[in-house]
């Protein structure tokens, strides 16, 4: 049964400024790894291989989550949910830190992935309690919050990284997760928009199998044998099939695919992938380009604090863009803010074709590209939320934040075969070229 009252909501830019420092808090945490992984085999006694799963793990794990934490949001409550998400933020940090071999620290990062539904979460909560003219603007600012967090974390764990022993990062993140939930507690209010029924276990699980299985495919496929890859495929489509089969016929599905098969939700949902491998693509590229030792012809010899800094100001145009997507959104409508994004992302990506000579030349190419995002993510929640009812606002923005997880694993596999197989600086220009593809979205999201 859907319960709804209508209630003033005190200190709206409180509950903004939580929700999105909730949403940069986990994403943050997502990226706090990457700057340790080479190291990691070293410290922690493993192979590479092994250890890359600290990532793949979260990965895994947030996938699973997020649609099923969505779904319990809409039935028992979406501030319980979150607080929920954060706990276990808090919880994954704290094993993490008390690591000192490898399998806890990737049960540590398992547990840490159970916390992405903060950011839908959030994006629902919004809809729910601000006032109408404040919605697009702070839907905006959370949503970006995920490409926010991602930008500013690479800078963070370097400088951590570089000044105290490696449990800090993970005693940063718990302590991080600890004041956003006491001020979740103290400044968010529970949400009176509730959708009831019973929660689909088999539709959890199905869709759970499934995504394990396609982003083990993709995650691992170069690691794994022809057969093994193909398996894994052949058995989340298999999987995927039955699943569909089964909410279509489940009076209470975990997600309602007539809703999501609407046209403007669907796209919408393959724009977010588009846009998730073209935000990862700059974040796997420069990096590489500014490390490179300089006697290489093709590298600029930086250190990963000047790497990392070098991103920070695409997290913050990122930030700075959100009301502006909102503005522009209000007047435009969202699929002309969308539009407008993937163009900057293209001329953003088209540009660092052939600007990868100088570090300031990086800079303006990050920047551009963290516009275009920025404008783009800031227009997908309206556009989901416009399509959906108010009682599946949660489940909706999950399967969106999902589809942009998937996005970024396509984008961290192709990358990672195209570095190992094509010449340096060959594939840097080949990545670049495919991060500028979110242009053909212009034509497919008019109706």
């Amino acid at each position: 049964m859907l319960l709804e009252e209508t209630r003033p909501v005190t200190r709206p830019n409180v509950v903004v400024a939580v929700l999105a420092m909730g949403g940069i808090v986990v994403s943050l945490m997502q990226t706090l790894v990457i700057p340790l992984l080479p190291r990691f085999p070293q410290l922690l006694g493993s192979s590479p291989g092994d250890t890359a799963w600290l990532v793949t793990a979260t990965l895994l794990a947030s996938a699973v989550a997020t649609p099923v934490v969505g779904r319990l949001g809409d039935m028992y409550g979406k501030r319980r949910m979150l607080v929920v998400s954060l706990i276990m933020l808090v919880a994954g940090s704290v094993i993490a830190a008390l690591s000192h071999s490898l399998a806890p620290l990737i049960v540590g990062r398992v547990v840490q992935g159970l916390a992405v539904g903060v950011i839908p979460l959030g994006i629902s909560i919004m809809r729910d309690e601000l006032p109408a003219e404040r919605l697009a603007s702070a839907t905006a600012l959370m949503s970006a919050s995920l490409g926010v967090g991602g930008a500013l974390g690479l800078p963070a764990a370097a400088i951590l990284v570089e000044q105290s022993d490696w449990h800090v990062l993970f005693w940063t993140s718990a302590a991080a997760g600890v004041l956003v939930l006491a001020a979740v507690l103290i400044f968010v209010p529970e949400s009176a928009v509730r959708g009831g029924g019973r929660f689909d276990f088999v539709g959890a699980a199905g869709l759970s199998v499934a995504l394990v299985c396609l982003l083990l495919g993709v995650s691992k496929g170069s690691t794994l044998s022809g057969g093994a890859t193909a398996g894994l495929f052949g058995v989340a489509a298999v999987v995927l099939a039955l699943w569909g089969w089964w909410e279509l016929r489940s009076s209470q599905p975990l997600v309602d695919l007539g809703t999501t098969a609407r046209r403007q939700v669907l796209l919408t949902n393959i724009a977010s992938a588009v846009f998730a491998f073209a935000m990862f693509a700059q974040s796997l590229v420069l990096p590489q380009i500014l490390q490179l030792p300089a006697s290489t012809e093709h590298g600029l010899g930086q250190s990963l604090l000047v790497t990392g800094l070098v991103l920070v100001p695409s997290g913050l145009v990122m930030m700075a863009t959100a009301p502006v997507s909102a503005r522009i959104s209000n007047a435009r409508g969202p699929r002309v803010t969308l539009m407008l994004g993937a163009l900057v992302v293209a001329f953003g990506y088209g540009a660092g074709v052939f600007l990868m000579s100088a570090v300031w030349q990086l800079v303006v190419v990050s920047a551009v590209i963290g516009a275009g995002i920025g404008l783009a993510y800031g227009a997908m929640p309206a556009l989901i939320m416009s399509a959906v009812p108010a009682s599946e606002t949660a489940a909706a923005n999950s399967l969106n934040t999902l589809m942009r997880a998937i996005g970024t694993s396509i984008s961290s596999a192709v990358a990672g075969v195209v570095l190992t197989q094509v010449t340096i600086p060959l594939s840097f220009q080949l990545i670049m070229g495919l991060g500028a593809r979110p242009r053909c979205w212009r034509s497919r999201s008019r109706r």
